[in-house]
C-alpha cells in the first residue's frame, strides 16, 4: 500500500497491491492496522455502492452536522473524483483536488470531514464504493453546485447528467455561512 498525500491537508491518494497469477488476482481493500500505521485512523461505520453510467455526475455532496470522512474507490469502471475544502480556517478554503479512479489502477481516495465530495463516471460505468466514518443523515445534507464558477472545477465533462436535486444546488456563495466547517 502506497500512500500519497495531496496538496490539501487531509486528503490522500491510496495504491493498493494486487497478487495475480493465472486463476486471477486478490487485493486487500481495507486492513484497519495498515491504515492506522499509514496515519488514518478512521472508525468506519457505513458502506455504500452506486452505480453510475457515462457522463453521470453525483454531487458536490457534504452533511454538516454528522459530517463524514469517505474513504473511496471505484470496483469497476473509471471516474473523476473531486474533493472540494470546505473548512473555513483552512489555507485551501475553497480549493479543489481531483484524481481518476478506476477498478484498473487500484486507487483510493480519502476525503475527511470538512470538504464536499463528487465524482463523473468517465468511462462506459462505474461501480463506486464509500466507506464512511459518520451515517448518512438526510437532515444534514448539504450540496454545491458541481460548476460554481467561484470553485472553477475542472471537470472532463461539459453537459454531465444530474439529478434534479444536483443541478438545483447552491452557489457556494450563498450557502449560509454556519453549514459550512
Amino acid at each position: 500500500m502506497i500512500v500519497q498525500k495531496t496538496p490539501l491537508q487531509g486528503l490522500l491518494i491510496i495504491e493498493l497491491r494486487r497478487f495475480g497469477d493465472d486463476r486471477g488476482w486478490f487485493m486487500e481493500s481495507y486492513n484497519r492496522e495498515r491504515y492506522a500505521e499509514a496515519g488514518l485512523n478512521e472508525e468506519f461505520v457505513q458502506d455504500n455502492l452506486s452505480f453510475s453510467e457515462r457522463g453521470v455526475l453525483r454531487g458536490l455532496h457534504f452533511q454538516n452536522p454528522s459530517a463524514q470522512g469517505k474513504l473511496v474507490s471505484v470496483i469497476d469502471g473509471e471516474v473523476f473524483d473531486v474533493a472540494v475544502d470546505l473548512r473555513q480556517d483552512s489555507p485551501t478554503f475553497k480549493q479543489w483536488y481531483g484524481v481518476l479512479l478506476s477498478g484498473d489502477n487500484r486507487r483510493q481516495f480519502y476525503v475527511p470531514p470538512g470538504f464536499a465530495h463528487g465524482f463523473v463516471v468517465t468511462g462506459e460505468y462505474a461501480y463506486f464504493h464509500y466507506k464512511c466514518t459518520d451515517l448518512y443523515n438526510p437532515d444534514a445534507e448539504r450540496s454545491v453546485r458541481w460548476d460554481d464558477p467561484e470553485l472553477d472545477i475542472d471537470w472532463p465533462v461539459d453537459e454531465p447528467v444530474l439529478s434534479a436535486k444536483d443541478a438545483q444546488a447552491p452557489l457556494l456563495a450563498d450557502v449560509p455561512e454556519d453549514a459550512l466547517f
